[in-house]
C-alpha cells in the first residue's frame, strides 16, 4: 500500500510543475487568491440560504414555475 501512496504523491508534483508551467509562478498567487475568494463566496451564499427559510421557499416557487414553464413550452 506504501507503493500507492507514493505514486499518488508523485502525481501531484507532476501536476504542480505543469501549472507552474502553465500559469507561471507570477500568475499562481492571483489565481490562488480568486479561488480562495470564490470559495469564501459559495460559502457565505450555502449559509444564508440555510438560515434564511425564506429564501429557500422563493427558490422553491422559482423552481417550480420554470419546470412549469418548460412543460408548457413542450406542448
Amino acid at each position: 500500500m506504501g507503493g500507492f501512496a507514493a505514486n499518488v504523491a508523485s502525481h501531484w508534483w507532476i501536476i504542480l510543475i505543469i501549472v507552474l508551467l502553465v500559469f507561471g509562478a507570477t500568475r499562481l498567487p492571483q489565481l490562488a487568491r480568486g479561488v480562495g475568494q470564490s470559495i469564501n463566496i459559495l460559502k457565505k451564499e450555502v449559509k444564508s440560504s440555510k438560515d434564511d427559510p425564506d429564501a429557500s421557499e422563493a427558490q422553491e416557487d422559482i423552481n417550480s414555475s420554470t419546470t412549469e414553464s418548460r412543460s408548457n413550452d413542450q406542448q
